[in-house]
């Protein structure tokens, strides 16, 4: 099993949950999350102060995925969130040892 964790645009998050949906992965986290990469924020204007926002607003999402739907998975994300602008955010692939659903014990896979 794989955790993918992909840090996107705000605006791109419903795009990005039906695109999986058309895959059959249904099951998702997501967070609303600030942070800054190569983007290092942007500078606003309110009420004719000029102020620095640092920490970029953005939606992580998090999908547990079998070995075999993570190259599907991992490419529906890069192609649905990608602007081509500096701040499209990024993709996290780790391992999974286990995962347990509460209501039936069922472990592993059987678990998704």
């Amino acid at each position: 099993m794989k955790k993918v964790e992909a840090i996107v645009r705000h605006f791109k998050l419903e795009d990005v949950k039906n695109a999986l949906n058309e895959h059959d992965i249904h099951g998702m986290t997501v967070t609303e999350v600030r942070g800054f990469g190569r983007q290092k924020g942007h500078t606003e204007r309110y009420r004719g102060a000029e102020y620095a926002v640092e920490f970029v607003p953005k939606a992580k999402i998090e999908i547990v995925c079998k070995d075999a739907s993570l190259q599907m998975v991992v490419d529906t994300i890069l192609h649905t969130a990608q602007t081509g602008e500096i701040g499209d955010g990024k993709i996290f692939v780790s391992d999974l040892q286990n995962a347990i659903r509460i209501r039936t014990g069922e472990t592993g896979e059987d678990a998704l």
